[in-house]
Parts: C-alpha cells; structure tokens; sequence
C-alpha cells in the first residue's frame, strides 16, 4: 500500500481529502495523535484507533497518544493518583497491542493543560464559544439530566489539545467527529490552524447488531478478556449470513458486528485469514481479504459459526500479549 491508502484504510470519513492528500505526499515526520481517558483495560474500542495508528506508523507518521488524565478528572472519573496509576497500565497495553515504542510519544494531559498559557487560550475560546455551540460537542461525555459546568469546558480543551500537541493530524472515532469539526471552528480565533482529522468507523454492539459497542453497556471485548470469555462473547454475538441486515421490527438500522470486526482488526493486522473447518464440511477456507471472507458469507459458502470460531481465533492473538502485560 502507499501512503495515502494507509492512512485512509477503514477511515469513515477524512476532513479533508485535500489535506490528507497533502499529508501523503510528504508523511515522513509528520505526527498523528489520538486522545483517551485513561480508563485502566484497553477493549475494542481502543484498540480500533490502535489499528489506524499502527497505520499512520508504517506510512511514516510519529504518534502521539494523549492519555487524558485532566479530561478524566473533569469528566468524574477519580482522583489525579487514581487515574494517572490507571494511564500508565494502558501506556503498557498500547505498546504490547502493537504500537511502535520507539515512534510513539505517551503524553499525559496534566503535563502542559494546567500551563499558564493553555489556561489563557482556554479562556479565550471560552470567550468565542457559546454554551449552544459547546453542547453540540458534549454528547458523549454526558450522563444524566444534569450537565455540569466541566463539561461544557471539556470539547473546548480537546480542540485546544492539538495545536499545543504539535501534532499534524487528528484521530478518532465517529463519535469525536463533532469535536474536531468544534476545533475547525473555533480554534482560528486564536490564530491556530483548523485541524486536519481522520474518523475510524463505530462498531455496533456485539449482542444485537444496533447502535455502537460500548464499554459500559452491552457486551464489549477487552485485553482482561481469556480466551474463553472471547469465544463465549463472539460465539453469542448477532451475525446473520449477511453484511447487510435488515432492520429490527421497529425499524433500527443494524450491521453485523462480527463481519465488522473482521473488517477493522482481524485483516489489517493478519496477511490472511484461515477458517478451520473439518474436512466432511469442506475442510478449511483461507481469505486474503475482507471482501472474500465476506462473499463466502453471504452466498453460503462460509458460515456463521464457522467465521465466529475464526474470529475468537485472530482477537485472542491480538489480545493475548496485553493479556499476558496486565497478568505480569
């Protein structure tokens, strides 16, 4: 692959194409970040960004990961000592899932967010911003009825991480879309540059097809996970013979999560795929890509069962070494 098709692998959405191909042209040294609260196991989630990482890495990028220690706090989710502790076993996590040690800058937020000049720029788009628009921003912090005063404050300082980061590309899930469009907004009021940004795709819930995978609901895969709770959990997962499912009776749109998952981790990690079958069903099927593994399944040829056992498979390989790293 080039570098231009690393970067934009499984990528749901580039802003913009013009500034990713800009990016391509000349990827050496440039610097890609990713931010997460530190929340103690990486799971799936995670590990999606990971895999675009481990992309940016192999076209040429530097990587900052931003473990977002202030952020958590903000958002409630312990003390400082508490989370920081938490920040260094998913800095261990990332490097044995894969990351490049020797290319990857482990950043905690508290080491330049509580600086004098942050805190006034802070300030300053505070000023630029109204509490409608910050809002827009906010959804996937929020719980409850009651928003609080650190919230609305937390998109503005994800907008404002990344020109103090350095960085020259922006990465995250669909879900901080509305965060980097934010920072496209705001941040030239402060003479910082719009930032360039690079969307990974949401995975629906492993269980029923709807929505999105979620950590704190439904069922979630992560690196604590043994091999036996990988089969249990995709071996229960919703996976018709199809990439394209019809809807539920009330009309919600799903997907098939276990085809997804195959998608956005098994394949861009593996050079092939190897479905075990015994011999009077076949014998095995080997895939070198997506889209085949994919067409065996809808024509029949593959199914269901079978491309879960294969999956449990290829996640255990992934998870193991994280396994083994929170183990030690």
């Amino acid at each position: 692959m080039d570098a231009h098709e690393l970067i934009t692998r499984n990528a749901a959405e580039v802003v913009t194409e013009a500034e990713i191909e800009a990016l391509a042209d000349d990827p050496e040294g440039k610097r890609a970040y990713v931010g997460y609260e530190p929340s103690g196991v990486l799971h799936i989630g995670h590990m999606l960004t990971a895999n675009k990482l481990i992309d940016l890495q192999e076209a040429g990028f530097e990587v900052t990961v931003l473990l977002a220690d202030v952020h958590a706090y903000l958002n409630d989710k312990g003390s400082f000592e508490e989370i920081r502790h938490t920040a260094e076993r998913m800095r261990d996590q990332f490097i044995a899932y894969g990351l490049d040690e020797s290319n990857t800058q482990f950043v905690l937020g508290s080491d330049f967010q509580l600086d004098d000049d942050y805190t006034l720029d802070l300030h300053a788009l505070e000023l630029e911003t109204t509490l409608a628009r910050a809002e827009r921003a906010m959804a996937e912090i929020t719980s409850g009825d009651s928003v609080k005063v650190s919230q609305a404050v937390y998109p503005l300082m994800q907008a404002l991480d990344i020109p103090y980061l350095g960085v020259d590309l922006a990465v995250g899930g669909m879900e901080q879309r509305k965060v980097h469009m934010l920072a496209r907004d705001v941040l030239p009021s402060i003479d910082r540059e719009p930032p360039t940004s690079l969307h990974t795709p949401l995975i629906a819930d492993l269980g029923t097809g709807r929505g999105k995978m979620s950590s704190s609901e439904g069922v979630t895969i992560s690196m604590e996970d043994s091999r036996e709770d990988i089969e249990s959990k995709v071996n229960d997962a919703y996976c018709p013979p199809t990439a394209d499912p019809e809807p539920t009776d009330d009309g919600v749109e799903r997907d098939n999560p276990v085809l997804q998952v195959f998608e956005y981790h098994v394949f861009p990690r593996f050079d092939a795929v190897t479905v075990e079958r015994p011999e009077e069903y076949g014998g095995d099927l080997e895939y070198d890509t997506y889209d085949d593994l994919a067409a065996d399944l809808e024509s029949g040829e593959l199914h269901p069962a079978d491309a879960k056992g294969a999956l449990a498979e290829y996640l255990d390989r992934l998870i193991a070494p994280g396994r083994q790293q929170l183990a030690e």
